[in-house]
């Protein structure tokens, strides 16, 4: 992906805390749990519950968001098409990072099975 500095400037300086909430309506509306939405995003960052809940409450952006997560060492096995880009193409580690994270909650709110989401080979 050929991305553009201002596309990455724009997704780092976003508000975590005010995406979440679309991540959770989208996998609710298609039958998904937040529990289940909140393994997700411990698998990728290491973020338990109460990390992730401090972090939407400190207004934590995509940059603070990644800075400190320890990303889950499989998360290079994400692959595919979200938002129009191949997300092993993106050559921006942040972009790359919340697009990972983009593609674990479509596949979350696709039905897809959680040990094939969570990639534990």
């Amino acid at each position: 992906m050929k991305s553009t500095s201002h596309h990455d400037e724009r997704i780092a300086k976003m508000i975590f805390g005010s995406v979440y909430p679309h991540y959770l309506a989208k996998v609710e509306k298609k039958g998904r749990t937040k529990e289940e939405l909140h393994q997700v995003i411990e698998w990728l960052t290491s973020y338990d519950e109460k990390k992730l809940m401090e972090l939407i409450e400190n207004k934590a952006t995509f940059e603070q968001f990644f800075q400190n997560a320890t990303l889950n060492p499989n998360a290079h096995l994400i692959k595919g098409v979200i938002c129009g880009y191949r997300v092993e193409e993106i050559e921006n580690k942040l972009t790359q990072q919340a697009r990972y994270l983009d593609k674990l909650v479509d596949e979350l709110a696709r039905g897809r099975k959680m040990e094939k989401i969570l990639r534990d080979v």
